[in-house]
């Protein structure tokens, strides 16, 4: 029922009213007190209800924080001194879907344990409803100013001058970055400010190719720089002042580099650049590598890593939040071009060739079952905590199951493109002949 981040799906197949219900029922027999809010997707409205309605059958109180940004509702668990939290949004998923995510009160996302509890509920309709006069409340609350100030603090600027910045927040629920950085004094320009649902200014996930024209903009402006967000503003990825949109490795490595310092330790996923690697440890920084998906980085930095990210567009500082916290992440940004140009910053960081492809699979399990089987008998430094990661000295390679196509994508990274090629040739084969085949 759970992915990594969540259960989600198309709204009327995999996400219904009936499977909201369900799943607050199950989350209401553990709990007393719920924050929920909701991404600007229409159907996030009748899945609050749902959702809501099973709460209080159980006896939970409901604090009903209306449309909000994903972060705002994990930092408002811990601030309204609830038991948990529940996102209704697909994050950055297209409009036809919608889904649940859960938080615990420290901002982390459910871990497994909890999400197999919740799921076990659920298919054994395990909880207990309560008479006419045992039904939770449910009442509506503002935690978006809370989030501002929360921001606003998490900075300082100093006695330099507050930067240009255009926000594209993709019709999305991230307008507590626009209000904060306006409060921190930054002449802000907003691009798909208006929430909408159905993503009508672009695509909802932040990529360089759906940025492109906030990327032109803040090029064509005097702007320091941009950014963008997803559906609920979990996700920042951002623009240099020369119009350069930063790839997500760049911009992990700068956010990382900026928030540790010398024996300190970064979690990111196995499929990161060996350039962030190399560039934290020239500077001391040990980095660990976690299974694709926040909830696994958050459960790293929740284990002692000083900062988490991924090259998709979540950002976690522990001594905030436990969430990917996409506002956050702005005003950081904003907080280093403040200080000196993005895109200075990311010239410093090494690019290393890399090649991706993605293969068809009917099994896919299967395919990587037989993957598995071929990389043990070849090689020694193997992780498989992933799909199956090599490193291969100068380089490394990845074959990993997607979660919800049928599709194993393989990835080849090297500090020579001579090198890379031959890895990515290498990994190609061995998905192709474990039972891959033809291109997405």
């Amino acid at each position: 029922m759970f992915g990594t981040s969540g259960i989600r799906g198309p709204v009327g197949e995999t996400v219904t009213a009936d499977l909201a219900l369900s799943v607050g029922r199950a989350l209401g027999s553990e709990t007393e007190r719920v924050a929920v809010g909701r991404d600007p997707r229409e159907s996030g409205e009748l899945l609050v209800d749902a959702l809501a309605a099973g709460l209080r059958e159980t006896g939970t109180d409901v604090l009903d924080l209306g449309l909000a940004a994903t972060p705002t509702v994990a930092r408002a668990v811990g601030w309204e001194d609830c038991d948990a939290g529940v996102s209704v949004t697909a994050s950055h998923n297209p409009a036809p879907d919608n889904g649940l995510k859960l938080w615990q009160p420290s901002g982390q996302a459910f871990d497994a344990p909890r999400r197999e509890r919740i799921t076990e509920r659920v298919e054994t309709e395990k909880w207990t409803l309560e008479p006419w006069d045992g039904l939770g409340a449910r009442e509506p609350a503002d935690a978006t100013d809370r989030h501002v100030e929360a921001l606003v603090d998490a900075v300082d600027l100093g006695d330099r001058d507050p930067p240009g910045v255009i926000v594209d927040v993709g019709n999305g629920a991230g307008g507590v970055t626009v209000e904060a950085l306006s409060r921190l004094g930054c002449r802000v320009e907003t691009l798909n400010a208006t929430p909408d649902g159905r993503f009508p200014g672009r695509p909802s996930e932040p990529t360089p190719e759906n940025c492109e024209s906030l990327a032109a903009l803040v090029g064509a402006s005097d702007a320091a720089l941009g950014v963008a967000h997803d559906g609920d503003a979990d996700r920042m990825r951002g623009a240099a002042g020369d119009g350069s949109f930063l790839s997500g490795d760049v911009l992990l490595a700068v956010l990382a580099a900026a928030s540790t310092t010398a024996g300190d330790r970064v979690a990111m996923p196995v499929d990161t650049s060996l350039a962030v690697e190399d560039f934290l440890g020239d500077r001391g920084v040990e980095t660990t590598r976690t299974p694709v998906g926040d909830v696994h980085v958050a459960a790293e930095v929740a284990a002692g890593a000083a900062f988490g990210g991924e090259p998709s567009g979540a950002w976690i500082w522990p001594a905030e939040t436990l969430c990917p916290d996409g506002p956050l992440a702005a005003v950081r940004l904003v907080e280093l071009a403040a200080e000196r140009p993005l895109a200075e910053r990311a010239a410093e960081v090494p690019t290393y060739p890399i090649r991706r492809d993605s293969l068809r699979a009917t099994d896919k399990r299967a395919v990587m079952d037989r993957v598995r089987e071929a990389v043990a008998e070849r090689y020694d430094d193997v992780s498989t905590m992933d799909g199956v990661r090599v490193d291969a000295g100068e380089g490394w390679f990845l074959l990993r199951a997607s979660g919800t196509q049928p599709l194993v994508r393989v990835t080849a990274e090297a500090r020579e493109a001579s090198r890379a090629d031959e890895l990515f040739g290498t990994a190609r084969s061995l998905a192709v002949d474990a039972g891959a085949n033809g291109e997405e």
